[in-house]
């Protein structure tokens, strides 16, 4: 019988221990990158804030809604979450086709190893989605909707056989309602801030936060707790003053505008004076996207120009860049 002496006992009780500490730290390790993953995961609505400008573009380009666009990315990508959105740029999940030349990768989806496309970025994806509708024959009829018809768009594409879910368009429709995508479909421009027409209401939730006056030629909807009309083609600010019995030179100034400025047709009009800064259970920042102007910034969340430059340390003129972060409520 061999025994071990008292050393080689400390020798194996030291070894345990370092190995009982190196699994501890490695548990360690994979809970914090565990943690750091979900953490980095972008919501639906951070997702559609970065990339509605696209969705817009797009509509603008095509004519396909762009409530439409930005749910299907939401939906198709996991709010750009998704393993080929994030490694392929692929936001809308489509396969490669016969038709496509560029870049491909492979993964499991309705068979395994499928095809999808490779893109080297973002826009790239939106902009070839827009072309895939546009060049296949059998979503040609969807372009004979009314562009603001996402309800047809949403049913249409499942038709078409765009997904093989079979409650893909309820899923697309749901989307656009709960996040109220369909203000995107009546924008006209980056500078213009869009949100209401004399077409149904068809949410709720919209529905609880408008007070429209069915007397007057532009209906009086709230925007940011604030009193707006949506200007008509031809309008001016006189014209709409006189209707709502206000002073136009109010409308100027409610609007940040000089005097002179021709509202366009379906741009948001502020009837009451903006806030000076932004509550404290709103918004308290905004990322600029590419193409948007303080005065646009200032429209979407209904704050007056002057105080949004001067919390933001900017002159009159000075515009934001892409991706800068502009504070909303306390001072840069």
């Amino acid at each position: 019988m061999q025994f071990r002496n008292k050393t080689e006992d400390n020798i194996f009780e030291s070894i345990g221990i370092i190995k009982l500490k190196m699994r501890y730290y490695l548990f360690v390790i994979l809970y914090i990158a565990g943690i750091s993953s979900v953490f980095s995961q972008m919501t639906r609505k951070e997702y559609i804030s970065k990339y509605q400008l696209l969705a817009i573009n797009e509509m603008h380009r095509s004519g396909i809604p762009a409530s439409i666009t930005m749910a299907q990315a939401c939906l198709e990508s996991g709010n750009g979450n998704s393993e080929l959105s994030r490694k392929s740029n692929n936001h809308f999940g489509i396969k490669c086709k016969s038709s496509w030349k560029g870049k491909s990768v492979r993964y499991d989806d309705d068979e395994k190893n499928e095809c999808f496309r490779k893109y080297t970025s973002v826009k790239d994806s939106y902009i070839d989605h827009t072309d895939f509708l546009m060049n296949n024959p059998r979503y040609f009829f969807l372009f004979e909707l009314e562009p603001n018809d996402y309800v047809g768009w949403a049913h249409g594409l499942k038709k078409a056989g765009y997904a093989t879910a079979r409650d893909y368009g309820h899923r697309l429709i749901k989307i656009i309602e709960e996040n109220q995508l369909y203000n995107l479909d009546y924008r006209v421009g980056n500078e213009q801030i869009l949100t209401y027409t004399e077409n149904p209401v068809k949410s709720n939730v919209v529905a609880d936060n408008l007070s429209i006056n069915l007397y007057n030629s532009h209906p009086v909807a709230k925007r940011n707790d604030l009193k707006t009309v949506v200007a008509k083609e031809g309008d001016t600010y006189e014209i709409i003053a006189e209707e709502l019995g206000k002073k136009a030179w109010e409308l100027y100034k409610f609007n940040d505008q000089e005097e002179g400025y021709q509202p366009q047709k379906n741009e948001i009009i502020y009837i009451e004076a903006k806030h000076k800064k932004a509550g404290r259970r709103g918004e308290l920042t905004h990322r600029v996207n590419p193409g948007e102007t303080m005065h646009y910034i200032s429209q979407v969340y209904g704050l007056r120009l002057k105080p949004l430059l001067r919390r933001n340390g900017m002159k009159p003129g000075q515009e934001p860049r892409t991706e800068e972060v502009i504070y909303l409520r306390n001072k840069r």
